[in-house]
C-alpha cells in the first residue's frame, strides 16, 4: 500500500484526535496507583473517551488477520510486558512501571499516544529505562524533517538505546496512521541512517520505541495479545504521533500534561 499524503483538512482532523488521545492520559494519570487494577485504569479511560470526549476507543474489538478481537478499550503493559497488555484483575504495586497506550477515534481519524507511568518509588534502573526510552523516542522524532530517511530515525534510536546498555524489540514498530489505525509506512526503531523512505510534507506516522533493560527478543502470552519480554527482564515505550511539515515536524500528540522534550538529547553520529 502507498503512504498516504494528509490534505490541509485531515491533518487537522489528525490534531484533533492526537490531542485527544493525549488528554486521555493527562486524564487517567491521578488513577495510577498502588492497589488500582489494570481494569479500573482501562475503565476510567473508556468512560472519558465515550462519555466526555465523544471518541471511539479505537483498540477496541480490533482484530487484524490472525487476532482474536482485543477485548479493553486501552493497553496497559506492566514491568517486563512489552507492549499490548490486556488490562483486567492485576493490582498494581509499589514499585511497577505502566505503559498505557490510547488510540481514539474522531469524526474517522485515529489519534494514538502512549506514556511510562511509575507506581510509587521504582527502582532507579526501572526510573533510568523509562527515562532512557523517552529520549529515544525523542531523539528518533528530530529525525523528522523533509528529504531524511526512515533509517535516519531507526538508527538515532538504536544508537541512543544500545549506547545505554539497552536493548530495541525489533518485532515491533511505529506506523503510519489516519483514517485507518495502521498504514504504511512502518517506521523500524533501529536502522542505518541514509536507507528507507524519504519523507515528505504530509506524512503522519508514530515513533514508539520498545526498549529492553535485557536482551532484545520477545514472546506472545497465551491470551494471544501481551508481548513480554523473553528473559523477564523490564521494558518501556513512549509514543507520539508526528507530521512531516515544509521545515521539519510537528508532534501532534500533545497536551498540557504531556512530558516536555528533554533538554538535551545525544548528538547523531
Amino acid at each position: 500500500m502507498p503512504i498516504i499524503i494528509k490534505t490541509a483538512q485531515e491533518i487537522e482532523a489528525m490534531r484533533l484526535a492526537c490531542r485527544l488521545a493525549a488528554e486521555v492520559l493527562d486524564h487517567v494519570a491521578p488513577f495510577v496507583r498502588a492497589g488500582v487494577t489494570t481494569g479500573e485504569l482501562d475503565r476510567v479511560c473508556h468512560d472519558y473517551m465515550v462519555g466526555v470526549q465523544g471518541t471511539v476507543p479505537a483498540p477496541l474489538n480490533y482484530a487484524p488477520p490472525g487476532y482474536r478481537p482485543y477485548p479493553r478499550s486501552i493497553c496497559t503493559s506492566v514491568n517486563h510486558q512489552v507492549c499490548h497488555g490486556i488490562p483486567g484483575e492485576r493490582v498494581l504495586k509499589n514499585g511497577d512501571i505502566l505503559n498505557i497506550d490510547i488510540t481514539v477515534i474522531k469524526d474517522g481519524f485515529h489519534g494514538d499516544t502512549s506514556r511510562m507511568f511509575m507506581v510509587g518509588e521504582p527502582s532507579v534502573a526501572a526510573r533510568r529505562l523509562c527515562q532512557v526510552t523517552f529520549e529515544c523516542m525523542w531523539a528518533g522524532i528530530d529525525q523528522v524533517r523533509p528529504g531524511a530517511t526512515l533509517g535516519d530515525i531507526g538508527h538515532s534510536v538504536q544508537r541512543h538505546a544500545e549506547a545505554s546498555g539497552f536493548s530495541v524489540v525489533r518485532e515491533f514498530c511505529g506506523h503510519g496512521i489516519g483514517r485507518s489505525f495502521h498504514e504504511e509506512p512502518q517506521v523500524l526503531h533501529y536502522g542505518r541512517p541514509g536507507t528507507g523512505e524519504r519523507l515528505e510534507p504530509g506524512m503522519i506516522f508514530t515513533v514508539e520505541p520498545m526498549i529492553n533493560a535485557g536482551r532484545r527478543e520477545v514472546r506472545e502470552l497465551g491470551d494471544g495479545w501481551t508481548i513480554v519480554t523473553r528473559d523477564h527482564s523490564l521494558s518501556a515505550q513512549w509514543e507520539h504521533t508526528v507530521l512531516v511539515t515544509a521545515s521539519g515536524h510537528e508532534v501532534l500528540s500533545m497536551s498540557a500534561g504531556a512530558p516536555a522534550r528533554p533538554e538535551q538529547l545525544p548528538a547523531v553520529a
